[in-house]
């Protein structure tokens, strides 16, 4: 029953951190933080692999680079994956691991194959959650994975 408490904890704090889809005031001299999009997986549900779209955008500087990692999670909020990108971009080739790379403004699609990190075990079904963090600003989706 406690785990059961934890899980439900576990989604709420996720659904509930702020998901950022404009541009924040700045002051002057500072630079503006980008506007990420992140868009549902497809397939949804899915099996046993699937594609996650997002998009960095920007108004001032299209050529600055932002941080960007994107990860996947169980509903206990334990650490599964990164997806790998799918394509490449700039001077990021395509299939690194999404974590922590920099990348400009665009367009991008992660692919995450349903495998657990750094092994050829795929998860079990269920929901998942995929967070997208552009410089240290999070956005949250679900996904279903079913067998």
């Amino acid at each position: 029953m406690r785990f059961r408490w934890a899980a439900l904890l576990a989604v709420l704090a996720l659904a509930l951190t702020p998901q950022f889809g404009s541009a924040q005031g700045t002051a002057s001299g500072q630079a503006k933080k980008p506007v990420v999009t992140l868009k549902q997986n497809y397939p949804n549900p899915f099996n046993p692999e699937t594609w996650i779209p997002f998009e960095i955008g920007c108004s001032d500087n299209p050529s600055q680079q932002y941080k960007v990692s994107v990860r996947v999670y169980n509903l206990l909020a334990q650490f599964v994956a990164v997806p790998v990108l799918q394509g490449g971009a700039g001077n990021v080739a395509g299939g690194q691991p999404l974590e922590n790379v920099l990348l400009t403004c665009g367009q991008y699609t992660a692919y995450w194959n349903g495998n657990y990190r750094n092994t050829n075990n795929e998860v079990a079904s269920g929901i998942y959650m995929y967070v997208v963090e552009v410089d240290g600003l999070r956005t949250v989706k679900k996904m279903l994975i079913t067998k």
